[in-house]
């Protein structure tokens, strides 16, 4: 509250005040002064209150001092006219006069900024408090997660000068090295997976080393046709040793592809999109991986999902590299064709999927093999089975029959025909098909999603 913003009466009565303050009621008045332009300010009446008829109480002064401020107007013009029938001041009395009321306002100011400043120091201090308490409180807690899931046994006695000299060496493998990072001694090539109930404990988890050995041997269990709910477990034992050893490098992405490939290839979509979600944050980091092949990947699966904005808002973060792999061209050319219902182009694209995309495209080929099939009994009167396999991207002819059979399109002109020359009767089939796809298809469950 600068006295530089001051309504000018405001400033007048000030300074009539200091003026007509002695040695003997200065400390009461300037109190009593300060107070009541404080409560000014609060209610924000500076410019509103009539500064001239405001008189300050007596601060208990004796009945022969007279008041500080002048009182209503008509007091106000008594006392003017007392002033002028004084005798004037001589120069030598007015200039002590002044120079008194130059160290009264000195006072006041003094003591109004040495009030402020005690104020700002005050709310400080609190402010400065309240962030040391909130530190400690999120210092305490963290050390209580850290020591209950990251804790090494061997680091419980630190040093009294320092590290524990027993604590392993930093890992160029772990981005976030610190010493609760555990380094696991167990040299298991296969062990398998536990759900962690308890602190892991480093004589149960395999070091880095011995996981990379466990790799060349899974794979060579896979081609050796092993069961999948043996390789899968395996995996996840894996994955987990790695998860609390903190390891996050090209090894580690390496893994997470090779079991999303087997993942995909034995139709496990739970563990295949756990291994995508992670994929994406380790791609995040920088890792290098198979990125642009994922990346196809989890564009087709958002075709699966039918998650249109969000396909939208994936495709549109897609940088021109990315855009230039086959892969991805190949997954776009998917999403156009299913938008704009090519079905012609669709299957084309089925049939010539690159890397693993033909596994995704499995699990909705058969909801766009309606849909297509849907537009052709609305555009035809009769359609052969022959050319149906050809369109629909089936393998044969038998197939073709199966998929009109459980989608209660099989109405034959010719039932006694050959099966490549029986001919559907549209018109029969058209709300056959519209009925199944709505309780087949409207609605898309993923299992294991993220």
């Amino acid at each position: 509250m600068s006295s530089e913003s001051w309504p000018p009466p405001l400033k007048e009565w000030v300074a009539r005040c200091l003026g007509q303050m002695t040695d003997a009621n200065r400390a009461e008045a300037q109190a009593e002064l300060r107070e009541s332009i404080a409560n000014a300010f609060a209610e924000k009446t500076l410019w509103t209150t009539d500064w001239a008829g405001v008189q300050l109480k007596r601060c208990g002064l004796s009945s022969s001092q007279a008041d500080l401020m002048p009182k209503a107007p008509p007091v106000l013009n008594t006392l003017k006219r007392k002033m002028n029938d004084t005798p004037p001041m001589s120069k030598k009395a007015k200039k002590a006069a002044a120079q008194k009321r130059n160290d009264a306002n000195l006072d006041f100011g003094d003591q109004a900024a040495l009030n402020r400043r005690a104020e700002r120091f005050q709310r400080e201090h609190d402010i400065e408090r309240q962030k040391s308490m909130r530190g400690q409180a999120s210092l305490q807690a963290n050390n209580q997660n850290a020591h209950l899931f990251n804790r090494i046994s061997r680091s419980d006695s630190p040093s009294a000068f320092g590290t524990n000299p027993d604590d392993p060496e930093a890992d160029p493998n772990v981005l976030d090295w610190d010493k609760y990072t555990i380094v696991g001694t167990n040299q298991e090539l296969f062990k398998d997976y536990l759900r962690l109930t308890s602190e892991p404990k480093p004589e149960t988890i395999r070091p880095y080393s011995v996981l990379q050995q466990t790799l060349v041997e899974l794979k060579k269990r896979w081609k050796d046709k092993v069961s999948y709910n043996w390789i899968c477990n395996q995996f996840k034992s894996l994955r987990q040793d790695l998860t609390v050893q903190r390891i996050k490098n090209e090894f580690t992405v390496q893994v997470y592809e090779i079991h999303a490939r087997m993942a995909l290839e034995s139709s496990d979509m739970v563990e295949y999109n756990q291994c995508q979600a992670t994929l994406k944050n380790l791609y995040d980091l920088g890792i290098p991986g198979k990125h642009e092949e994922f990346t196809a990947y989890r564009i087709l699966m958002l075709l699966h999902g039918r998650n249109k904005s969000e396909l939208n808002l994936y495709v549109g973060t897609l940088t021109p590299r990315q855009k230039r792999d086959p892969a991805v061209q190949h997954a776009l050319q998917v999403q156009r064709a299913i938008s704009m219902g090519n079905y012609h182009a669709l299957f084309e694209m089925y049939f010539n999927a690159p890397n693993m995309g033909a596994y995704i495209m499995d699990y909705f080929i058969d909801r766009e093999r309606t849909r297509a099939l849907m537009t052709m009994t609305k555009a035809y009167r009769t359609i052969t089975v022959y050319f149906i396999q050809n369109e629909l991207g089936f393998e044969s002819v038998s197939d073709t029959l199966k998929f009109l059979g459980t989608h209660g399109s099989a109405f034959f002109v010719n039932p006694n025909a050959l099966d490549r020359d029986k001919t559907v009767e549209c018109k029969s089939a058209a709300p056959q098909l519209a009925q199944i796809y709505e309780e087949k298809y409207r609605k898309v469950g993923i299992k294991g999603a993220i």
